[in-house]
């Protein structure tokens, strides 16, 4: 736990420094991105909030995701996730776009496969997307911590090689 408060709040220093935001779109994390998000520090000035968007009909309707597309890979894809992430930061008017789709349980439509795709947006274009894979036999909330706590780490090293080019 003590990794997760140093990582909050490195992540809430450098979006202050910078005067930037952020926002959050989510699937198979069920709003734990964004729980985070509000547990740190002067979050309100730098977290505008999120979406969790669980089902397909949600991802079209408020995220813009294409239905075609979607139904193809049961809304987990780099594509779907990069979708996310850039309306994300169009319905909340933020610098930061944060989403992640995929799976916490294998299940069929995985393959039962437990894995999930992120990506970072930046002021409306895509700077990372990435794949996680996880062991099949992982619990579904050991699987969402992990996941949320991988994408943390990965937007703080994002955020500090911003800090190092400006």
């Amino acid at each position: 736990m003590e990794f997760q408060h140093s990582l909050l709040d490195d992540i809430s220093r450098s979006l202050k420094s910078t005067h930037e935001t952020v926002s959050v779109a989510e699937s198979v994390t069920s709003g734990y991105l964004q729980f985070s998000f509000s547990q740190m520090k002067d979050a309100s000035e730098f977290f505008k909030g999120g979406i969790t968007a669980y089902t397909l009909e949600e991802k079209v309707n408020l995220l813009n995701v294409n239905k075609e597309e979607a139904e193809k890979c049961d809304c987990v894809s780099q594509e779907i996730a990069e979708k996310m992430a850039l309306q994300v930061t169009k319905s909340f008017n933020t610098d930061w776009g944060i989403a992640i789709t995929g799976y916490a349980t294998p299940v069929p439509e995985s393959e039962f496969k437990i894995f999930a795709y992120f990506s970072f947006v930046y002021k409306n274009e895509v700077i990372l997307s990435k794949k996680l894979e996880l062991h099949h036999k992982t619990e579904a909330l050991a699987a969402q911590v992990y996941y949320t706590e991988f994408i943390l780490g990965c937007f703080k090293g994002e955020l500090n090689q911003l800090l190092i080019l400006k």
